[in-house]
């Protein structure tokens, strides 16, 4: 093996270019390693003349450098290895290391950590650290001391890239042997499962026994265990735990339709050392009793046709049950035993947990009855079997031809007669023209007046307007009205208070039995002549009204004044032989007399 280095050399002073030739360096040992030696200086001299005497020479170094190559297999510094290993340690954790040596460098010393065999082959596993080149140990499965106090490996590294060239120098891999040593560790208490089931049923008295939770202390020590409830969450006070045994017992009464499941946490300590806590959970369902009976499913709105048949179906009924399927259907339906036979309606089970409501005969009417009452009863299939009764109310309507119910409210009893509703409105129009007119006839003959002046003259010839408006009814200035509804009270001539008089005339007073059997014709013209010879009256024409019709008439007065005070003689007890529209009119007008003869 060699290699030709080029060697340059100047000429003497003077000349223009070196004088350049090749010399060849070969190694003069065989077998050299790296590993022993990888770095040489060799000091290398040329000379001119090919060597003869007065020639000239010149030397220089080379660095040589040895490149590695993987002739040197891995190597554990020891055949055994001893490991302690506590149980305590969690899996997936490194609990070890190892490593292998290897004399070559780079890509060359990389190398593989693998377990060949051993008992613990199933609980560690061993993986490379690229950096490093170390073998790390790790925790696949949870120890026990009480169970296996050692294990032992056998690990082989092995390099991962080989030149065949040197493979003569091989095996290029090598085996050590592990063992790792468990470490005995106070631990808490163990459950015998990792969850309990528990059942009870429902309505159990307050401390029935529900189940019972074990742990021991899985050290050699074998400390006692004492248990007790995680109150976490409020449902678990439902249940109690005995403190040395384990048994669960119930606390309260339970209802499983409310909560049918309830869910707690069971820890246990050892009584040595009560920090060591361990728990457990703990699903206990609640059994179910035939406690509900059924009922039906809504409320139903049964409506039956005046034109139905005998068998027709008039609704299908359906019930729940809070209880589970095994205390629930199938359901049973009948009507109530205890009742008479049903002349209307019967009931027939459809044994798929519904029922059909059917009519027994034929038409039904509104006007007679409108609603019918079906009495029921409900039994699910439980042990032992609940019931229940239920009333089913059927309203009576009026449907069309293809079974729509057009209305279910009860009409007039005069459409049982044929009549229409058209022909009702006309009646009913008829009836209220009618009570019009009476009305207004009684009205206007109430408030009918004869006339005081009989003249074949037209008396608005007489009657000059002017914009002079009076005071009304309460103006009482211009005449004193009282003596003229009553001339026998007036004992002396009043004057005009609404115009003051120049001249004061003086009263002029007219004997009583004068006034007793005075004319009203005569009294008339009395007045008539002093408002002529009043000197104070207005300079115009004035209209003055008496409403005095006269003393002691036997006829009574025929005037509409004070009409609301007085009573009609009128007898109204006609109207109720008019016939039944009349009816109401003559209610009306007898209240009227009846309030006036009290």
């Amino acid at each position: 093996m060699g290699m030709e280095p080029v060697l340059c050399f100047r000429r003497t002073p003077g000349t223009r270019s070196p004088v350049c030739g090749k010399g060849v360096i070969r190694t003069a040992l065989h077998n050299m390693d790296r590993e022993a030696r990888e770095h040489y200086s060799v000091v290398i001299q040329a000379k001119d003349m090919a060597g003869q005497v007065g020639g000239l020479s010149g030397s220089t170094t080379v660095n040589i450098t040895l490149t590695d190559v993987n002739d040197n297999p891995p190597r554990f510094p020891q055949k055994h290895y001893q490991l302690y290993v506590p149980e305590s340690a969690q899996v997936g954790s490194a609990v070890g290391k190892i490593k292998a040596n290897d004399a070559d460098a780079g890509s060359n010393a990389d190398m593989k950590y693998t377990i060949i065999n051993g008992d613990g082959s199933g609980v560690f596993s061993i993986s490379t650290d690229k950096e490093t080149r170390e073998g790390i140990i790790s925790l696949k499965k949870p120890l026990n001391y009480e169970k296996k106090k050692s294990y032992t490996l056998n690990i082989e590294g092995a390099n991962t890239h080989l030149d065949f060239r040197f493979s003569h120098l091989g095996p290029f891999k090598d085996v050590t042997m592990l063992k790792i040593i468990v470490g005995d560790v106070d631990e808490p208490p163990l459950f015998s499962m990792p969850s309990y089931v528990m059942e009870v049923y429902e309505n159990a008295k307050i401390g029935t026994v529900v189940g019972t939770v074990a742990a021991q202390d899985p050290d050699s020590a074998n400390s006692l265990v004492r248990y007790f409830i995680d109150h976490n969450t409020e449902e678990d006070r439902y249940f109690i735990i005995d403190a040395n045994t384990g048994t669960i017992k119930t606390a309260k009464i339970f209802d499983r339709e409310e909560t049918p499941w309830y869910n707690i946490t069971v820890a246990a300590s050892e009584i040595d050392n009560p920090g060591l806590l361990s728990h457990v959970p703990v699903d206990i369902r609640i059994l179910d009793v035939n406690d509900n009976p059924p009922e039906l499913a809504r409320e139903y709105d049964l409506v039956v046709c005046e034109n139905a048949k005998p068998g027709q179906v008039i609704q299908t009924i359906s019930a729940t049950d809070k209880d589970n399927s095994a205390n629930g259907p199938r359901f049973h339906y009948s009507l109530d035993e205890g009742l008479s036979l049903n002349p209307n309606f019967t009931l027939r089970d459809n044994e798929d947990n519904t029922a059909s409501i059917l009519t027994r005969r034929r038409r039904f009417s509104r006007t007679t009855q409108d609603v019918y009452y079906l009495p029921i009863l409900i039994s699910d299939s439980g042990i032992p079997s609940l019931s229940s009764s239920s009333t089913l109310t059927i309203r009576v309507c009026a449907c069309e031809r293809d079974g729509r119910v057009r209305t279910c409210h009860a009409e007039a009893f005069l459409s049982s007669a044929g009549l229409s509703t058209g022909a009702l409105i006309a009646i009913l129009l008829c009836v209220i023209i009618l009570l019009a007119i009476v009305v207004l006839f009684i009205t206007l003959r109430r408030s009918k007046k004869e006339p005081l002046i009989i003249s074949e003259e037209d008396v608005r010839e007489n009657v000059v307007t002017y914009d002079d408006e009076g005071g009304g009814e309460e103006d009482t200035e211009a005449f004193d009205i009282t003596a003229l509804r009553n001339p026998s009270a007036a004992e002396e001539l009043k004057y005009r208070r609404d115009v003051r008089p120049d001249v004061k005339h003086a009263p002029r007073h007219q004997p009583s039995s004068s006034l007793n059997s005075i004319d009203v014709h005569e009294f008339i013209k009395q007045r008539l002549a002093e408002a002529d010879l009043d000197p104070s009256v207005p300079p115009y024409d004035s209209i003055q009204t008496y409403a005095y019709e006269g003393h002691r008439s036997e006829a009574g007065s025929i005037s509409s004044l004070d009409s609301v005070t007085t009573h009609s003689d009128q007898d109204y007890n006609y109207l109720g032989d008019w016939g039944p529209e009349f009816k109401k009119l003559a209610e009306l007008y007898g209240e009227i007399e009846s309030e006036r003869t009290t």
